[in-house]
């Protein structure tokens, strides 16, 4: 194989087929020329015009792609063709814990929470509620105005790989909308509310799903809204329900808990990383693509640890030690992972970090939530 030294000091190529690469005499110029799959390096004006092609893997699932990240809705999961757990992966049910925490936190601070059946029947419908229905809704729907996006970042995903319809889809979506507006209007008659507060939150948070993902205002271009957007109904929409739904939602419960949501905000920027391919040619704003990777990785953690720390100051000032220690307790490992994972590559550690660092913080609001029952 001839050596190739010109106006290129060194070009290495992996897993190239050396049958294909014929030795010459005299060698031009390399040429490069680079496009979205493949890397085509090839002699200019020589007598040969036989190009060498590496294997650069499309984008395509995992070869042993899995079934149990399929149902859950992450990446690595296996290509199915039964539409019922194609239906399940689109409302991604890894993403519905953190609502089910929530409805759990808001319960907790009302300090009305009883362990009886009624009272634990209600809060099931309300985890129901918030994220089955209504977070599989949000999903759904992002899948399907992200689908050109996708198209992109990940075309193997059921909506731009053809794996379920258009109408099939779209049915979905009305299902577990209407699902979860007649869930919160069940439990404002079961609480005996006289304004059904209920049914107005689940009606507001699904109103911001969709202008979170649906043009024309579509709040994910711009990664500093969409974001917040994004935090808030993961921390305070299923917080307030929780809370309403066994007591009074209070004004500062709705401060605190929209404070709180500038930690979903940094949790949020965390799935922005593996898609700024798609969100740059797309024309979104997300962080990683308006400050660059590494400034966003900093606002990331920023966002999550200054505010949980901010939280921790305010129970201490409002003469709560305890409960402000062991939130700093809660927040110390998530610093631990940020630095193991989500520093070092924030695309290849995401689901790493967020297994091991998110368990923290939604027990810290938990820990906040008690700290507000007393």
């Amino acid at each position: 194989m001839a050596s190739v030294l010109n106006t290129v000091s060194s070009i290495r190529l992996s897993k190239l087929n050396a049958s294909r690469v014929r030795t010459q005499s005299n060698l031009a110029p390399i040429s490069v020329s680079f496009t979205r799959r493949r890397l085509t390096v090839r002699a200019a004006e020589t007598d040969t015009n036989e190009a060498v092609e590496p294997q650069v893997p499309d984008k395509a699932p995992a070869k042993n792609g899995s079934s149990f990240n399929q149902l859950l809705g992450i990446k690595g999961a296996s290509q199915e063709t039964n539409k019922w757990k194609i239906r399940l992966q689109l409302t991604k049910p890894v993403t519905w814990p953190p609502l089910v925490w929530g409805v759990v936190c808001g319960a907790a601070a009302s300090g009305n929470f009883h362990w009886t059946f009624e009272d634990v029947a209600k809060s099931i419908v309300c985890m129901c509620m918030s994220g089955p229905f209504l977070t599989g809704y949000t999903q759904t729907l992002n899948d399907w105005y992200d689908r050109e996006i996708d198209a992109i970042n990940e075309p193997y995903r059921p909506i731009p790989s053809g794996a379920i319809s258009e109408n099939e889809v779209i049915t979905q979506i009305w299902v577990l909308l209407l699902g979860g507006l007649s869930c919160a209007g069940i439990l404002d008659v079961w609480a005996g509310h006289k304004f059904p507060i209920l049914f107005y939150l689940a009606l507001g948070g699904s109103f911001l799903s969709y202008i979170y993902s649906a043009p024309p205002l579509k709040l994910k271009q711009n990664g500093w809204i969409g974001n917040f957007a994004l935090g808030a109904s993961y921390i305070s929409l299923p917080w307030w329900a929780g809370q309403a739904l066994f007591g009074t939602l209070t004004p500062d419960i709705i401060v605190l808990t929209l404070l709180y949501s500038i930690a979903g905000l940094g949790i949020a920027i965390v799935n922005d990383f593996k898609s700024v391919e798609g969100d740059r040619a797309m024309g979104l704003q997300s962080l990683p693509v308006a400050f660059g990777s590494e400034t966003a990785k900093w606002i990331c953690v920023g966002a999550i640890d200054i505010t949980q720390l901010s939280i921790a100051g305010y129970l201490l000032g409002a003469g709560k030690p305890y409960y402000a220690l062991a939130l700093v307790a809660l927040i110390a490992p998530q610093v631990f992972f940020q630095f193991k994972y989500f520093l070092k590559d924030p695309v290849k550690y995401d689901v790493k970090y967020q297994a091991s660092a998110q368990p923290f913080l939604v027990l810290g609001l938990l820990v906040t939530a008690l700290a507000m029952s007393h």
